[in-house]
């Protein structure tokens, strides 16, 4: 009777080396440094805009669910509001619906906002609420059409025709711009130990469905609920000064001069706006945030240097 032949020895992975007293100093010494911080925000709200690389990363992903509930054990309310444009472009692609885009706002019709809506408010809410549970937390999906968390007026941009230097409106179809947003049912979640996780989908003048940009909705509701820190992550470092180095503090006004004098551009204006009108509505400073940083939200808010650029009212110029 032949032998069976033996199955190769499994290679043992390398132990990891054991932690140095250094190396538990420093853990102590991080957890020390932040206490002021968790002390100072405890009971506060924080609206953090969810989107970009930050959801796309599984491993990112599952960071951003534990920092939540950190966050939420610690005595901070965190509202999360996210966004999914990749995830929107990748199923109109596959249904065949074409879309465009002005001054970064998808023109939507009714086809389009079907799949927005199916997509925000279906997987990519259910995803995120579901990494917040797994993590040790207790979230709930919502869209702004719950409750009538957010009413909306459709939105419209203006564009000056070069030949008659007339201005002209742009019809958007059906995107929205928050004129109402009703704090009743996210204060409810403040007494409790769950966190909201809201699609910005919202309700339009004659109850028609709106797709809302995702920045946008966050300020909105930041600004409503008087939340202490609207924090937005992006995929970059934050706003870049002049020199084309990162600036980590700036006050409303400095950003107002970046703005107008061009170093502020593209992309990163709406996003830089939405922070001003939050300040402006009395929301206590506002984070642009990379959130390729593993434990980005952490980093800005509870060490020294933080993970972006915080943008506060500051002292207006009399």
């Amino acid at each position: 009777m032949s032998k069976k032949p033996k199955k190769p020895a499994k290679k043992k992975s390398p132990a990891k080396p054991p932690k140095s007293s250094d190396d538990w100093l420093g853990q102590a010494t991080v957890l020390s440094e932040a206490m002021p911080y968790m002390q100072q925000y405890a009971g506060e709200t924080f609206v953090i805009k969810y989107g970009g690389h930050a959801m796309g990363d599984p491993k990112l992903a599952d960071l951003f669910a534990r920092d939540i509930v950190l966050l939420r054990q610690i005595g901070i309310n965190p509202i999360v509001v996210h966004g999914g444009g990749p995830q929107i472009a990748d199923m109109l692609k596959r249904l065949k619906i074409k879309s465009e885009f002005i001054d970064g706002l998808r023109v939507t019709d009714e086809a389009t906002v079907n799949v927005v809506e199916m997509v925000l408010s279906g997987s990519i809410n259910k995803q995120i609420v579901s990494a917040i549970n797994a993590a040790g937390g207790f979230a709930i999906g919502l869209s702004g059409k719950d409750g009538n968390l957010i009413r909306c007026d459709k939105a419209t941009r203006t564009k000056r025709d070069p030949d008659s230097n007339i201005e002209k409106v742009l019809d958007l179809g059906l995107v929205g711009e928050p004129n109402e947003i009703n704090p009743h049912i996210l204060a409810l979640f403040d007494e409790s130990d769950i966190t909201p996780v809201i699609a910005p989908i919202g309700t339009g003048p004659d109850g028609e469905t709106l797709n809302i940009n995702a920045d946008t909705a966050a300020g909105a509701i930041a600004e409503a609920m008087g939340a202490e820190r609207l924090l937005l992550l992006t995929d970059v470092a934050g706003v870049l000064d002049g020199d084309g180095e990162l600036a980590p503090k700036l006050t409303a006004a400095e950003a107002k001069k970046l703005i107008e004098g061009g170093v502020i551009e593209g992309g990163m204006i709406p996003k830089v706006e939405t922070c001003l009108n939050a300040i402006e509505g009395g929301v206590g400073g506002a984070v642009i945030i990379d959130g390729r940083v593993p434990h980005a939200i952490l980093l800005e808010l509870f060490t020294e240097h933080g993970a972006g650029t915080l943008i506060e009212p500051g002292i207006e110029p009399g």
